[in-house]
């Protein structure tokens, strides 16, 4: 196989992504019109499997960690590299303000904490289908194609119900990769930058992350007579407030945040509770600042606890480490990349304090996650800012959420050259 034959792979691979396209964005709508939440992902994971099945994709494996979907596709070439594609499948409990005719409606009853509203806010559909694309083009041309490629479907990227477990890391010790030996991991996120636009960073790109779980227990009391009891609540109102200071305690350097999403609180109006549980979130660019946070934390709510005759219950749970992009598998990607977007758009982006936990799969063998921009926004003295007249910059996570149809393409481009580059240099 010479570098000739090579090229010509990837120009009939663009030619066919091209053609293709229109189905994407079908695959697209429909996702984005049925979202299911973090481990409850059943229809989306049947409509990829049998996607999967009827590209010819030679071993669907379906049920994994969940609803976990792996396809695995065998190039007529000889070949020993194996490159896993991956995609996150789960839907956020978020209402859909995205204005586009095929919004979510969805409503999750059943879902621990809901009712729910639930929608693609973080453009899991995006990536879904983009995979789903990019595994049709490969399948077409699969005798050229050397070695392996593995399309990881994964759900409960968001994370799992607090009593349940799921994601990257719990596909990995179900032995979703079992015998196929991986070279490389890649995968993509879409984001509010500039269409058609690769971020990817030298370093660690996505944060750290754990959720906080801190439980504060008192004495319940009537309302009336709170001197009979031990009231929670001035606990929980100094934890709240001394959260906001722990970025003090650590170097302004190192980006670090801590934040408390929820309460729950079990009572009424004129009953002092027994206990308040507060589930929250750190995030961090390093272990180090991780394991400094935590212990801020714990010494924060314990202490606050003890001083209003409590105690405190402080747990991390659902660990997620850091999406680290080597120096090495930077410079592997970068002509695949350039080749796809072109030099000057492809650019390195501030570091996240967002995270992934497909740096499950990053760490374990090696491989870079990127950035891929979606909306209307271009760049101005180096600063993202919306496009006049577009529907500008929306984060993700946002009810309004949204992501151009039509750099769908240039993800499943993404994929197919990252996929044959890597694959060529394993002959």
């Amino acid at each position: 196989m010479t570098a000739d034959s090579r090229t010509q792979l990837l120009a009939d691979l663009d030619r066919r992504v091209a053609a293709t396209a229109p189905d994407m964005v079908s695959w697209r709508h429909h996702l984005h019109a049925h979202p299911e939440l973090s481990n409850r992902e059943e229809k989306t994971a049947s409509f990829v499997a049998e996607s999967l099945r009827s590209m010819g994709v030679d071993d669907v494996r379906t049920g994994i960690a969940g609803h976990g979907v792996v396809g695995v596709l065998r190039g007529g070439q000889a070949g020993d590299g194996v490159v896993v594609l991956r995609a996150d499948m789960d839907a956020l409990p978020v209402p859909d303000e995205s204005g586009v005719d095929f919004a979510s409606h969805a409503v999750d009853d059943t879902y621990p904490g809901g009712p729910f509203p639930v929608s693609h806010a973080c453009g899991h559909d995006c990536h879904t289908a983009m995979l789903l694309g990019a595994m049709r083009v490969l399948c077409e041309h699969a005798d050229r194609i050397p070695g392996t490629v593995v399309s990881v479907f994964q759900p409960a990227e968001e994370g799992a119900p607090i009593n349940e477990v799921g994601g990257a890391k719990a596909m990995l010790e179900a032995g979703a990769l079992k015998g196929l030996d991986p070279t490389m991991a890649f995968g993509m996120h879409v984001q509010p930058y500039p269409k058609g636009m690769v971020s990817i960073l030298s370093g660690n790109q996505f944060a750290a992350s754990c959720m906080v779980r801190i439980t504060i227990i008192g004495e319940q009391v009537h309302g009336s007579t709170p001197w009979q009891g031990l009231d929670p609540m001035p606990a929980v109102g100094a934890i709240l407030t001394g959260i906001g200071q722990i970025y003090r305690r650590n170097d302004a350097a190192d980006a670090l945040t801590v934040s408390i999403g929820h309460l729950d609180d079990v009572g009424r109006f004129n009953v002092i509770g027994r206990k308040v549980t507060m589930w929250g979130t750190i995030r961090s660019l390093t272990d180090t600042v991780m394991a400094q946070a935590q212990q801020q934390v714990r010494q924060l709510a314990e202490g606050s606890a003890a001083a209003m005759g409590c105690r405190a219950e402080v747990e991390f749970l659902q660990p997620v480490p850091a999406v680290t992009n080597t120096p090495e598998w930077v410079d592997s990607v970068s002509q695949s990349l350039t080749e796809v977007v072109g030099t000057d758009n492809v650019f390195e982006p501030a570091p996240t304090l967002g995270y992934d936990d497909v740096s499950e799969f990053v760490n374990a063998y090696g491989g870079v996650y990127v950035g891929l921009g979606v909306q209307d926004t271009h760049f101005v003295d180096g600063q993202v800012v919306p496009i006049e007249g577009g529907r500008g910059i929306v984060p993700n996570h946002h009810p309004a959420f949204y992501a151009d149809d039509e750099t769908l393409a240039t993800g499943v481009r993404l994929h197919t050259h990252v996929a044959v580059d890597h694959l060529w240099s394993h002959i």
